[in-house]
C-alpha cells in the first residue's frame, strides 16, 4: 500500500504483538491487551482520521487490573477479563473485572465488576480520560504536537474534552449515568454484595463542529440492536458458507477473511445503497483507490456488491478538473480520501489526492469484471460514461509524452514521488540499487492499461458495440506489441519493472512482472521465462513471492517494498501464472501463502518480511502491517477461485469451471456463492466437480477457460 505516511518525515509506528484494534466504519480502537489505551505512540481511539481518546485507564482503588484474557468475538467488539488487586497480603483476589468495548461512531464501554467474596465490598473505579485530537497522520508517523485550543469540561451531560482550531473543532463526550466527574476522571463508587456485581455503561461520542454524533451502542440497548451487529448478521447470512472442508486451516483462514472484509467495510450515509470497502486498520479506514478495487476484484466470489459499492463511490469522486495541488485531473481515481479536521496534513493538502497511475485503469477492469460476474446490465451501463471518463484519461493524462505508455510524476512537491502500489520513495529501483527518476512508466500499469482497453472491448460487444470493441482490442494489440518490444530485456531474459525519465529500461527483477502475467500482456513466448523467475529461490520465500529479488542492489527482507512478501501481490501473481497455464507454479504459490495465513491464525497481514522459509519455520511479520487489511484479507477468498479455476462470463450464459486443488484441500463444499444473480452451491471431492443452483440458461463449462485478449481472465 505504501499509502501516504511515507511522503512525510518522520518514523511509521510499529504495533506491539499484544495490540488489540477493534474496527467498524471509520471508526476504530487500537489499545494494550488488558483494555487500557495507555498513551503509547499508536494507541487511541479515532473517529474520521482524528484520535478522539488518547489516553483511557481504568483503575480499581488506584491500581491496575490484574489482566487475565482478552477475546473479540466480533471485529467491532473486545471482551478484556482481569481481577482487582487484592487488599489482603498473599491472598488471591476475589475482585472479578470485565470490560466489554464496542467501537462503531465512538465507542460504549460496560465495565462488570463481580465479588467473589463472603463479604460486602466497596470498590472505587476511575477512568482516566485523555483526548489530543491528534491527526491520524501525526499519530501513524509518531510526530503528534500540541494544536488549537484544549478544553476539558464537566457539564450536565457528562465530560466534555475540546481542541479548537480556526473555523473548525472536534471533541468528545464521555458519559455514564451513575459517575462523579472532574475535567479528566470519571469516579463511581461500588458497593457489591457477598457473589453479587455491580456494573455500568460509559459512552464516548465523537462532537464534530460542536454536534456529537449519534452513537451506535445506546446505552441500555441490547449490543444485538445496534448498527453494526444487525449489519455483521447480515453479511454472515449473505456471504457463502463454506460447508464441508478436508482442510481445517483453510476453513479457519476463510472464516477470518470473511469476518475481517464485513468489518472494513464503510458506509456512506448520503448514498447508502453503495457500501465500499476501507483499505485496512488501523490506517487506512478510508476508500482508496488502487487498495480498494483490487480488493474488491479479489472478493468478488463473496459479495459483487463491494465492488458496485466500491465503483459507484469512486465514480462519485472521478476527477473533473485539472488542480496540481491535488492531482486531479478529468477522469482521474482518486488515490485516497480522508476526513481529518486538518487537511493541510494529508497528502496534497486536501481531503481527497488523486496521485496514483494504476487506479484510473483499473476502474476500468473492475468494472469489466462486474459485467462478468453478472452484476446486472442497467447498473453496468450506469457507470459506463466514467469509464469512457477513465479511458480518456489514461490516453491523455496518463499517457504524458505520447508515448503510448501511461507514467506518472508528481505535481508538487506534496505528493507521492512513486504512484504505483509500490509508493515508498524508494520503490522504484535498478538492480544495482540506484532509485529510478520520474517520469517513469512502471510495467504493471501497462497491464493495467491493456487489460481496460480489452475491458472495455467486451463491454462493447454486451451492449451492441461491434465497432468499439474492434477500435479497444486494436488500441490493445498496439499496446501489447509496443510493451514487449521496450520492456523486454533480452540479454536479461526477463522484462523490465519500468522505463525512467530518459525511457531507460529500469532492470530490476520484481514481483511488478507477476502484474503483467495476471494481465495478460506477457507475450506467450517469454511467459515461462517469468514463471520460473517468480518461483526461483531468489524471489519465491516458502510464504509468497518478494517483492525484489535476493540479488539486487535495493534488497532487504525488511524493507516495506524491496523485498518483503505482500499476499495480495503473491495472489495476483498466482492468478497470472494460472492465466498462462503453469498450474504447479501457480499452486506452490497460492499454497505458500495460505500456509503463512495458518501461521497467523487466519489473519494474512498487510506484508511480511522476506525471509526465506527454510531459515525460518515461522513468517516474520513486518512490525508496521495494517491487520486486518482489505487487499490481505480478501486473498485467502481469491486464491481459491483461482485453485478452483473459475471464471463467469454471465453476459455469455457461460460459466468455466476446472478444479486443480491440491489434495490437502478437498473434499470440500461452498454454498452461497453469489453469481448471476442466483446462490449457487460448488462441490469438489475425487468423484469430480458438481456446480447447483445455477440459472437455468447458464451453462457450465467443465473446462479450462480460453485465454483471449478480452479480458483480465477472459473467457472466450
Amino acid at each position: 500500500m505504501g499509502e501516504g505516511g511515507w511522503a512525510f518525515d518522520g518514523e511509521p509506528v510499529a504495533l506491539s504483538p499484544s495490540t488489540v484494534t477493534l474496527v467498524h466504519g471509520t471508526s476504530f480502537c487500537v489499545c494494550g491487551s488488558g483494555g487500557d489505551i495507555e498513551g503509547a505512540a499508536a494507541q487511541g481511539a479515532f473517529f474520521q482520521d482524528t484520535r478522539i481518546l488518547s489516553g483511557w485507564r481504568l483503575r480499581v482503588d488506584g491500581s491496575p487490573v490484574e489482566h487475565i484474557a482478552t477475546t473479540t468475538p466480533d471485529p467491532f467488539r473486545a471482551r478484556f477479563v482481569g481481577r482487582g488487586r487484592s487488599r489482603v497480603p498473599q491472598t488471591e483476589s476475589t475482585l472479578f473485572v470485565r470490560r466489554e468495548r464496542y467501537v462503531g461512531a465512538g465507542m460504549r464501554e460496560d465495565v462488570v465488576l463481580r465479588n467473589y467474596g463472603r463479604e460486602t465490598v466497596a470498590h472505587e473505579l476511575t477512568i482516566h480520560v485523555e483526548a489530543d485530537f491528534a491527526d491520524l497522520f501525526e499519530v501513524k508517523e509518531s510526530r503528534v504536537r500540541p494544536r488549537g485550543e484544549h478544553v476539558s469540561e464537566v457539564a450536565e451531560d457528562g465530560l466534555r474534552l475540546t481542541r479548537r482550531l480556526p473555523g473548525s473543532s472536534r471533541g468528545t463526550r464521555v458519559w455514564a449515568a451513575d459517575a462523579e466527574c472532574s475535567p479528566a476522571t470519571l469516579t463511581f463508587r461500588a458497593v457489591i454484595p457477598p457473589k453479587g456485581e455491580w456494573s455500568t455503561c460509559v459512552t464516548v461520542q465523537p462532537v464534530v463542529d460542536g454536534e456529537a454524533v449519534e452513537t451506535l451502542f445506546p446505552a441500555g440497548r441490547p449490543i444485538e440492536q445496534s448498527v453494526p451487529a444487525r449489519r455483521e448478521q447480515q453479511w454472515r447470512q449473505a456471504v457463502p458458507v463454506l460447508r464441508r472442508s478436508g482442510n481445517r486451516a483453510l476453513a479457519a483462514t476463510l472464516l477470518r477473511s470473511r469476518q475481517d472484509l464485513g468489518a472494513l467495510r464503510i458506509f456512506d450515509p448520503e448514498r447508502p445503497e453503495d457500501t465500499a470497502i476501507a483499505a485496512g486498520a488501523p490506517w487506512f479506514m478510508t476508500l482508496f483507490g488502487r487498495d480498494s478495487i483490487l480488493a474488491s476484484y479479489l472478493s468478488l466470489a463473496i459479495d459483487p456488491g463491494l465492488a458496485l459499492g466500491t465503483v459507484r463511490t469512486l465514480a462519485h469522486h472521478q476527477g473533473t478538473r485539472v488542480d496540481p495541488g491535488s492531482e486531479e485531473e478529468p477522469g482521474r481515481i482518486l488515490h485516497e480520501m480522508r476526513f481529518g479536521a486538518d487537511a493541510s496534513l494529508a497528502l496534497g493538502g486536501g481531503n481527497v489526492y488523486y496521485g496514483t497511475a494504476d487506479a484510473t485503469p483499473l476502474f476500468v477492469v473492475l468494472v469489466g469484471e462486474l459485467s462478468r460476474w453478472g452484476i446486472g446490465r442497467d447498473r453496468v451501463e450506469a457507470v459506463l460514461p466514467h469509464v469512457d471518463r477513465a479511458l480518456e484519461w489514461v490516453e491523455r493524462y496518463g499517457d504524458r509524452d505520447g508515448d503510448g505508455f501511461v507514467e506518472y510524476a508528481r505535481a508538487t512537491d506534496r505528493g507521492l514521488v512513486n504512484q504505483g502500489w509500490k509508493d515508498s520513495w524508494d520503490g522504484v529501483n535498478f538492480a544495482d540499487g540506484r532509485i529510478a527518476r520520474a517520469p517513469i512508466a512502471l510495467c504493471e500499469v501497462q497491464g493495467y492499461a491493456y487489460s481496460a482497453y480489452l475491458a472495455r472491448a467486451c463491454l462493447c460487444e454486451d451492449f451492441g458495440d461491434p465497432g468499439g470493441a474492434r477500435h479497444w482490442r486494436e488500441r490493445a494489440a498496439r499496446l501489447k506489441e509496443r510493451f514487449n518490444e521496450r520492456f523486454w530485456l533480452p540479454d536479461l531474459g526477463r522484462y523490465a519493472v519500468a522505463l525512467d525519465a530518459d525511457k531507460q529500461p529500469v532492470d530490476a527483477l520484481a514481483s511488478n512482472v507477476g502484474h503483467c502475467l495476471w494481465t495478460g500482456i506477457v507475450d506467450d513466448d517469454k511467459a515461462a521465462l517469468v514463471a520460473d523467475d517468480l518461483l526461483s529461490p531468489r524471489m519465491f520465500t516458502g510464504w509468497g513471492v518478494r517483492t525484489l529479488a535476493t540479488d539486487m542492489g535495493a534488497y532487504n527482507p525488511m524493507s516495506y517494498h524491496n523485498g518483503s512478501v505482500w499476499p495480495h501481490d503473491s495472489a495476483l501473481v498466482a492468478t497470472g501464472l494460472m492465466r498462462y497455464g503453469f498450474v504447479e507454479h501457480a499452486q506452490r504459490v497460492a499454497t505458500a501463502v495460505l500456509d503463512a495465513a495458518e501461521a497467523f491464525g487466519g489473519r494474512l497481514p498487510e506484508l511480511l518480511c522476506g525471509f526465506d522459509r527454510a531459515d525460518h519455520p515461522e513468517p516474520v511479520p513486518y512490525p508496521t502491517s495494517c491487520s486486518p487489511q482489505a487487499w490481505a484479507s480478501a486473498t485467502p477468498i481469491h486464491l481459491l477461485r483461482v485453485l478452483l479455476r473459475v471464471e463467469p462470463s454471465v453476459p455469455h450464459r457461460k460459466v468455466w469451471l476446472a478444479p486443480v486443488l491440491p489434495g490437502a484441500f478437498t473434499p470440500l463444499a461452498l454454498d452461497g456463492i453469489p453469481l448471476a444473480g442466483a446462490r449457487v452451491s460448488l462441490e469438489v471431492d475425487r468423484d469430480g466437480v458438481r456446480v447447483i443452483g445455477l440459472p437455468d440458461d447458464v451453462e457450465p463449462v467443465h473446462d479450462v477457460v480460453r485465454r483471449h485478449p478480452g479480458a483480465v481472465r477472459g473467457v472466450g
